[in-house]
């Protein structure tokens, strides 16, 4: 299971592994509400390395981005279930809307992107990564699965009769 790290314990972190020859693959995202493109992005991105980082978007910028009411869970629970992904080594929250800055941070060797930008070159962190001798690649299925899709269907499943929507905690108790 991989952990949870602020920005400067994961950048020492890298640098150790990075020093004793481990390629990282760095892979980000909002991970609101997990589905299996999730996890096959994930997987896809392990794949290109010896260690994967998850960035995950932080509050703000997942509002700023997607809009009102999103997120629906909070930066650290999405980053701590990422983490329990089995492909993730390391999960960091950043607040910024784009990763930029701290690919540029960390430098990692790859940068993975889903297929949907259609080219490494269409990814805005493109010339970032290429100015410190990263690459970037586009890993992952078709993007058929996502999030708000999901918000979008749950938004249209009939009210049973009495649901007062909320209020338990999903424990059964």
């Amino acid at each position: 299971m991989g952990a949870v790290l602020s920005q400067p314990q994961l950048a020492a972190r890298l640098a150790e592994l990075a020093a004793a020859g481990r390629r990282i693959a760095f892979a980000n995202g909002h991970f609101d509400l997990l589905h299996v493109g999730h996890l096959r992005y994930l997987r896809a991105a392990r794949a290109e390395a010896d260690v994967l980082v998850a960035a995950v978007n932080g509050d703000a910028s997942v509002a700023r981005l997607k809009g009102p009411g999103r997120p629906l869970v909070p930066a650290a629970e999405r980053a701590e279930l990422v983490a329990a992904l089995e492909p993730v080594d390391y999960a960091v929250i950043f607040e910024e809307d784009s990763p930029a800055a701290l690919l540029a941070r960390l430098r990692p060797e790859v940068h993975c992107k889903g297929p949907d930008y259609g080219s490494p070159e269409a990814v805005p962190e493109y010339e970032v990564v290429r100015a410190y001798g990263g690459r970037t690649v586009l890993v992952g299925d078709p993007k058929d699965h996502a999030t708000s899709d999901l918000v979008e269907r749950i938004r249209r499943l009939p009210r049973a009769p009495g649901a007062g929507g909320g209020g338990g905690d999903g424990d059964g108790g």
